[in-house]
């Protein structure tokens, strides 16, 4: 039998801490904007973190999102409820308790759903109306190795690994596991033929 609550602590326990996350998050969000990315200090990446906050409805619901990982881990009550409530009145961004996103990952703008348990790695690029999802019945959901880029509309469904630095096409439909370096497009998403090779 499973023991629910040590596999929580456990899962929560992995979450990166808000000092390592918010400004890795803030440095691949600049970059990929075109604004400066290399801070200069600690107060300037405070900085930079709340100026995007201000700029960028998506970074923000990712900084709320962050938080509500954080504030779960320490048992916080009831702010974590309100930061995801927030994350998605703002952005249109749900992402799961279970879900586990390292630190340096890019979201381009809202109306991103991720649920179940995730994990997506460092470098990774998510465009708007993507899905990260379940199979009916199954918790277990796709593992989403770094430097992936996902293209609008895409949705990743079920227990399957991207493997890292794979391109998924706009509207791909992933059911299946997705090599290195591959690009997959189509429903069914298959790879192309210049990344089949």
């Amino acid at each position: 039998m499973i023991d629910a609550d040590a596999l929580w602590r456990a899962l929560r326990a992995r979450h990166p801490r808000l000092r390592v996350a918010l400004p890795a998050d803030a440095r691949v969000t600049a970059q990929h904007r075109g604004e400066r990315y290399e801070f200069r200090s600690r107060l300037d990446a405070v900085g930079q973190i709340l100026r995007l906050a201000w700029v960028s409805d998506a970074f923000l619901a990712q900084a709320l999102y962050r938080a509500k990982a954080r504030l779960q881990a320490l048992g916080v009550p009831v702010l974590p409820r309100l930061a995801h409530r927030l994350a998605m009145a703002i952005a249109q961004i749900s992402i799961g308790d279970p879900v586990l996103i390292e630190p340096g990952v890019y979201i381009i703008h809202g109306q991103f759903v991720a649920d179940g348990l995730v994990e997506i790695g460092s470098g990774v690029i998510v465009a708007p109306f993507v899905t990260i999802g379940l199979r009916a019945g199954d918790v277990r959901g796709a593992t989403i190795e770094s430097n992936v880029s996902i293209g609008t509309g895409a949705k990743v469904i079920g227990g399957v690994t991207v493997g890292a630095g794979a391109q998924i096409g706009a509207n791909a439909v992933v059911v299946d596991d997705v090599r290195a370096g591959a690009t997959v497009v189509g429903a069914p998403a298959r790879p192309t033929a210049q990344g089949a090779g």
